[in-house]
């Protein structure tokens, strides 16, 4: 009797043990397989999160390039803009210490920006305000930017851009006369010399509001306000902003009214017909008012302006003209 009781204990000990193997291997081989599993997800994981970051970069690259390819430029890798400089804080000469003139204002800082937002080299030739328009004309240039006001007469030359700084139109005298010259109905008269910038925006608006006036068109801005500190003018019509600038560095002239005008913005003017390359600045300008760049170049060129300046054609060596 107790070798049967011993023999059923020694077999349920051996089925015990039996049973408590086969269990760890289980265990093992559970552990094993989830790991590997594990393993396997995160390795797949790791490569479709790889292929998604290679897809990304690629298609931004193919983005970059089909931009390149698109845009087609007057001369290829480059962007080609025609400038006036005598338009500070738009474009002028901000005088270094050394004495050395830099292509300077807000209109240049967006040019840049724009040129690198497309992935271009920067190609800048100034002429004056009418040779800018020429320059469009002809199709000679990419863009035109010299304070430009998207004005339907132009539309046969050029396409404009979106609005990228809003300003206003002024009347400006000495401060001698500031009381003389301060109305349209005080200078709409053929003993009144008007001033205007050739080409301008300002030249319309004198001829719509003083057609009686002795009005005198002029190349540059900086020919307006000599003549104007000289007594050879009356009044003129200039860009407020500008004249601000000016009025800076010449106290003696005084912004005797605002001037109404219904198309108080800039534009960048787009050689006519290049609606890809006008889309791409459009994005440019778009990008450049959002991050803050322009409010930023807008404060720069002002800053620079209200120091020494040229404003006006450098001569053939590239110096300041005396």
């Amino acid at each position: 009797m107790k070798k049967k009781l011993l023999a059923a204990a020694l077999a349920a000990c051996m089925a015990f043990s039996l049973a408590a193997c086969g269990s760890g291997e289980a265990e093992t081989t559970a552990a094993e397989t989830a790991a590997e599993t594990t393993a396997a997800e995160t390795a797949a994981e790791a490569e479709e999160s790889s292929e998604t970051e290679t897809e990304a970069a690629e298609t931004e690259a193919e983005s970059e390039a089909a931009t390149a390819v698109e845009v087609e430029t007057v001369t290829e890798g480059k962007l080609t803009v025609a400038t006036s400089p005598d338009f500070a804080p738009y474009e002028f000469y901000a005088i270094g210490e050394d004495g050395t003139p830099q292509l300077a204002g807000f209109d240049m800082a967006l040019a840049q920006y724009v040129a690198d937002y497309l992935g271009l080299e920067l190609e800048v030739i100034t002429v004056d305000f009418d040779g800018v328009l020429s320059e469009l004309q002809t199709k000679s240039v990419d863009l035109g930017m010299a304070g430009l006001s998207p004005d339907p007469k132009r539309d046969a030359i050029m396409d404009f851009s979106d609005i990228y700084y809003t300003g206003g139109q002024s009347l400006v005298t000495v401060k001698t006369n500031a009381e003389t010259y301060n109305s349209f109905e005080a200078i709409n008269n053929p003993d009144v010399t008007v001033g205007a910038q050739t080409g301008s925006i300002q030249l319309d608006l004198a001829n719509t509001n003083t057609p009686d006036a002795d009005i005198i068109s002029l190349p540059k801005v900086t020919d307006i306000i000599s003549e104007l500190l000289a007594g050879k003018l009356d009044a003129a019509y200039i860009e407020t902003v500008v004249a601000q600038s000016y009025q800076k560095n010449y106290p003696d002239l005084e912004i005797v009214m605002d001037v109404p005008y219904d198309q108080q913005g800039s534009s960048i003017g787009v050689s006519k017909g290049n609606e890809a390359l006008l889309a791409a600045v459009n994005e440019a300008i778009a990008a450049a008012l959002e991050d803050g760049s322009m409010d930023q170049f807008v404060a720069e060129a002002n800053e620079l302006a209200s120091g020494q300046t040229y404003e006006g054609l450098l001569d053939a060596e590239g110096n300041v003209q005396q």
